[in-house]
């Protein structure tokens, strides 16, 4: 048991070293926080690895990490726990339902992007419409919520599209980690010990 443990904690720490490092490499970043990048996708493989529950936890240092350490952009509080805190961790939630399941990963990316765009769109209705500007994307602004759709919809889409190719490019060879074949066999390999 003391050494599944010490292997997931060690696991979770290099996903999210690899978390940041690809959140810093960032195809566009929006003016008041929000960017399309790739830096989900060793969440949600974590959580699809191990559950709800360490993903969730997984996504909550990660949404820490990613305020404190990558500049985080908030006006208050609240968009400091929601924006991040809680988005991420609702990411792992998300992608965590699907533990080892053959097709978790893809399944984990929508539902955890999904649960995690919800985190966004309601801050962003709630909080960060108060600075709705006049025109966005060419559209005269007069409703916050279609506002925040608008402008956290158009980077969580693309971030859950990018995941979705990558999982689908990698998908073949690394098969094993994806569906957790390899935790399987583990486990198995300890009990006949």
């Amino acid at each position: 048991m003391s050494h599944n443990r010490i292997r997931i904690i060690c696991e979770a720490a290099v996903l999210m070293a690899l978390a940041q490092i690809l959140s810093y490499i960032k195809l566009y970043e929006f003016p008041n926080g929000g960017s399309i990048d790739c830096a989900m996708i060793p969440i949600i493989l974590f959580a699809v690895r191990y559950g709800a529950g360490w993903g969730t936890g997984v996504g909550f240092v990660f949404g820490a990490m990613q305020y404190f350490f990558a500049n985080g952009i908030s006006i208050d509080w609240t968009t400091i726990i929601c924006d991040y805190f809680i988005a991420y961790a609702l990411l792992g939630l998300g992608a965590g339902l699907f533990h080892g399941r053959k097709h978790g990963v893809y399944c984990g990316t929508l539902c955890g992007g999904f649960l995690r765009f919800l985190a966004h769109l309601v801050v962003g209705a709630i909080v960060w419409g108060k600075y709705m500007p006049p025109e966005f994307f060419g559209i005269t602004m007069t409703n916050p919520w279609f506002y925040s759709l608008l402008y956290n919809g158009s980077f969580m889409v693309l971030d859950i599209v990018i995941c979705i190719v990558i999982f689908s490019l990698l998908y073949r060879p690394l098969r094993k980690y994806f569906t957790c074949a390899d935790l399987r066999a583990a486990q198995t390999q300890v009990k006949d010990l």
